[in-house]
């Protein structure tokens, strides 16, 4: 097993649920960390709790539908560590509802988060990556990204999307950059408000009755990058024990 410490790991969307727990988790195990999000305020609060706790943590503001801004987190990461070792796309969005609605807007924001954010990410560190001749690419998909049902169709297909990405890439770089994907079921997070459709809304309370924590996932995301190097886990599904789905 390889030990997280002195590790560089980038994580989007870092300033709540999944992304923040990972942090707080990384961070405790040694792993130096760049952190990103819009939300200025809570990243830095996250990187002066994990730097009280004895890790290291800096932060920059992202926008994952940005290129310009996607390519600027990583050289901030290059500039204040040297290297890049692991990249985490988990930022996501998840306004559910049914098609019929024609929540248009919502629609295009999963995409551009859910699908591009990811794009973008690859794209701004797989260079470094190539020319580190090594590196891990971590994407977060879904539950949905296996399976899909109602108010969730526009997500799945992002989902899907990611999956369909992440296998392309580790097919077509093997050998030196490890690619996983991360499928969360339901998850403690605050995802799930930005919701505004009422029926995809009471939906979500009754499927969200079993979530597990985002320490869960953060554990799961912690156990791939510790591989060796010449191992590549390539998905690690987590969902509630109690949950069918």
């Amino acid at each position: 097993m390889t030990d997280l410490a002195d590790k560089i790991i980038l994580i989007t969307g870092a300033s709540s649920g999944i992304g923040e727990a990972t942090a707080r988790y990384l961070g405790a195990r040694g792993a130096r960390l760049m952190l990103g999000a819009r939300r200025v305020d809570r990243l830095e609060r996250l990187a002066d709790e994990i730097r009280e706790g004895g890790g290291e943590a800096s932060w920059r503001q992202l926008d994952v539908t940005s290129i310009d801004s996607m390519r600027g987190f990583v050289t901030a990461a290059q500039e204040t560590y040297g290297r890049v070792d692991v990249i985490i796309n988990n930022a996501g969005v998840m306004p559910l509802s049914k098609l019929e609605a024609l929540k248009l807007d919502e629609w295009n924001r999963m995409i551009d988060v859910n699908i591009r954010g990811v794009l973008h990410g690859v794209a701004a560190v797989l260079p470094v990556m190539q020319d580190q001749k090594a590196g891990q690419i971590i994407n977060l998909s879904s539950i949905g990204g296996h399976a899909v049902s109602p108010t969730a169709a526009v997500y799945c297909a992002t989902k899907f999307a990611v999956e369909a990405i992440s296998e392309g890439l580790r097919q077509e770089v093997g050998g030196d950059i490890r690619v996983t994907v991360i499928s969360p079921g339901v998850t403690e997070s605050d995802l799930a408000d930005s919701i505004t459709d009422p029926t995809a809304q009471e939906t979500m309370r009754t499927f969200r009755q079993d979530a597990i924590p985002a320490e869960a996932i953060a554990r799961s995301i912690a156990f791939a990058i510790e591989q060796p190097a010449t191992v590549d886990v390539s998905e690690i599904i987590v969902r509630p024990t109690a949950s069918p789905y």
